[in-house]
């Protein structure tokens, strides 16, 4: 008897090692490329980035904040990829494009002047508050909807143990 729970054991614990070091594997393996990713992103950032030095005035500045936002919405969305919280990650991606165009906004309308400037630059305030207003609610919503699911998962079960004792 005493070799035979020794030897299941050896077994599960073997098991449990192979499980552990495939998940080490698969972390190492999604850390690299998640570098590579964030360095790629980087490279896109600097070409951009370039591309901007040949502008002049405000067309540079538009081009610039072109630029960074599209970095930060990549750096964003990478994020999102690996994020635990999906639907947390999912809210800030959209955030982020809504920065990415106020910013890129903003600039556009410093080509404008006096009251024309103002309007321009309260409709893209408006603009990037609504867009991260939806971002919220869609995120409370899928939460909502999780958290739903989640307690109809638990009633099943509750409803089915209750239902046993009664069927006996």
């Amino acid at each position: 008897m005493k070799k035979l729970t020794g030897i299941a054991l050896a077994v599960a614990f073997a098991f449990a090692s192979a499980a552990q070091a495939q998940q080490k594997q698969d972390a190492s393996s999604d850390r690299k490329a998640k570098d590579q990713e964030e360095e790629r992103i980087e490279q896109s950032y600097k070409a951009d980035k370039d591309k901007c030095d040949t502008m002049k005035a405000n067309a540079k500045d538009v081009c610039m904040a072109e630029a960074k936002g599209k970095q930060k919405v990549a750096k964003a969305e990478l994020d999102a990829k690996y994020a635990k919280d999906k639907v947390k990650a999912e809210q800030k991606v959209k955030e982020a494009k809504a920065e990415a165009s106020y910013e890129v906004a903003k600039e556009k309308c410093d080509d404008q002047k006096g009251e024309a400037k103002d309007a321009c630059m309260k409709q893209a305030r408006v603009e990037r508050d609504k867009s991260k207003g939806k971002a919220e609610k869609t995120a409370d919503a899928k939460r909502e909807t999780t958290t739903e699911q989640r307690s109809a998962a638990g009633r099943t079960s509750d409803e089915k143990r209750t239902e046993k004792p009664k069927q006996q």
